[in-house]
């Protein structure tokens, strides 16, 4: 194969997949359509013609034979007038006539077979653009369903593709990134300029309160439970040696003494009594 014959069969194969890619299955029939109505109105001109030309040879035959029957009529006066010679040229033109007549029906029959004929081709046009058109309408209400079809498969392929959805939590995590990150600027920056210093004592201050086992101690101390905690204890024992002390006067620290804790004891024990013996004597 030349070069030049392969050339060739490379551009029509090309032009015809580019006709084949722009036909449009819709506008295609329109087209086919069109074209078969003007078909049918040319149909419709042609036979119209033959018809035409059937009823002028019907015509013609018509006053053929009618001439042939004047020719008769007058070949018979003139045989009651007693001319034969007269009566026979008459004949003869009704003869002549005859024949013209003759020649038209043959014409006029073949003509009305024509007629017939084309009138059964036109039906059968008429017909097959009418199914045409129906069968339009339902090849294009299918093409409309395998579009939408199409439609739905392609975007059942677009959700099955987890690209969109891979790019969407890449995004979430790197916002978690940079939020982390800018976390950590924040607390580098405290602790840069000492606010961290003072959110530690604003913790120690917000904790600093009873906690929940001495919430509960102080509960069951409540309610007879424990004893009472050394806080209350203390306080108890400095109100009591005030009201011993204005109530019985020098009395008050034996009284008070029977309300001493063991550590109370512990603590008075410890204490030097020869720097209180001094000071005593000092007064005396």
């Amino acid at each position: 194969m030349g070069i030049f014959s392969r050339l060739g069969t490379l551009i029509k194969s090309n032009i015809n997949d580019l006709i084949t890619k722009a036909e449009d299955p819709e506008k295609m029939l329109s087209q086919v359509l069109l074209e078969m109505q003007q078909q049918l109105v040319e149909a419709k001109k042609a036979v119209a013609v033959a018809i035409a030309d059937e009823k002028k040879l019907q015509k013609q035959y018509t006053a053929e034979t009618d001439k042939a029957k004047e020719w008769e009529r007058k070949a018979m006066l003139a045989v009651r007038a007693g001319d034969d010679n007269l009566a026979r040229q008459a004949l003869a033109r009704k003869q002549e006539h005859e024949s013209i007549a003759a020649q038209f029906q043959q014409q006029w029959l073949s003509q009305k077979a024509a007629v017939e004929k084309l009138k059964d081709a036109l039906r059968l046009l008429n017909n097959k653009i009418e199914e045409a058109k129906r069968k339009k309408n339902i090849l294009i209400a299918r093409k409309k369903r395998a579009e939408a079809q199409q439609q739905i498969a392609n975007t059942m392929q677009g959700l099955g593709d987890t690209s969109a959805f891979d790019t969407f939590d890449r995004m979430a995590e790197r916002i978690q990134l940079m939020e982390a990150e800018a976390e950590a600027g924040a607390e580098l920056a405290g602790e840069l300029s000492g606010d961290t210093l003072e959110s530690k004592f604003l913790q120690l201050e917000q904790g600093g309160g009873a906690s929940e086992d001495d919430a509960l101690s102080e509960l069951k101390a409540k309610m007879g439970m424990l004893e009472a905690p050394k806080g209350d204890s203390a306080k108890q024992l400095g109100a009591g040696a005030k009201d011993d002390k204005h109530a019985d006067g020098p009395a008050a620290p034996a009284a008070s003494m029977g309300s001493l804790t063991a550590e109370d004891l512990k603590e008075l024990e410890d204490l030097d009594l020869s720097e209180i013996d001094t000071k005593e004597a000092k007064k005396a």
